[in-house]
C-alpha cells in the first residue's frame, strides 16, 4: 500500500472520523471530527483550548478510525500532530481543503484565536476488510 491508497480508502469509508489523543492524565480521549487531506497530511480543526488541542501539545501521538462501512471495512490511521494557528496557514485551510463549512463550527470565524488547525502526518495505517476477519488486513508504514 501507498498513502495514496490510505487517501483513497478514508475518502470512500466516511466523513467522520474518531480522534484519539492523550492527555497530561494519560487518559485517552476519542472525539468526532471530519478531516480533509492535502496531500499527504489531515487537517482537523479545533478550538485552542479544547482537549484535544491540549493534548496534542503534550503529546502529539494520535490515531484515528474512520467509521466502518456496512461490509465491516475500516481504516485505521496513526501519526503525529502539530497545532497550527499562523494566519497564512488558516487562510489557506479554511478556504481551499474542507468539504463543509467551517464557520458552522467557528462562529467567530477564521480570525478568531481561538480557531486553529490540527495536522497531523500518518505514519503507518491498516485497513481490515470485513472487520479482519477472513476479508484480510492491509497495512501500510512510512518509509
Amino acid at each position: 500500500m501507498k498513502i495514496e491508497d490510505i487517501q483513497t480508502l478514508a475518502q470512500a469509508l466516511s466523513a467522520r472520523t474518531y480522534l484519539a489523543t492523550i492527555g497530561a492524565d494519560n487518559e485517552p480521549h476519542v472525539v468526532p471530527v471530519h478531516p480533509a487531506w492535502e496531500g499527504t497530511k489531515l487537517w482537523v480543526m479545533t478550538e485552542r483550548s479544547s482537549a484535544k488541542a491540549n493534548n496534542i501539545v503534550h503529546n502529539p501521538r494520535v490515531a484515528m478510525h474512520w467509521e466502518t462501512n456496512d461490509s465491516g471495512d475500516g481504516l485505521l490511521v496513526w501519526g503525529r500532530a502539530t497545532i497550527h494557528a499562523d494566519p497564512a496557514t488558516k487562510q489557506r485551510l479554511w478556504e481551499g481543503i474542507f468539504d463543509y463549512d467551517l464557520s458552522a463550527f467557528a462562529p467567530d470565524g477564521l480570525n478568531s484565536p481561538e480557531t486553529v488547525f490540527v495536522a497531523i502526518e500518518p505514519s503507518r495505517a491498516v485497513h481490515a476488510l470485513a472487520y479482519g476477519a477472513g476479508g484480510g488486513i492491509q497495512r501500510w508504514k512510512q518509509p
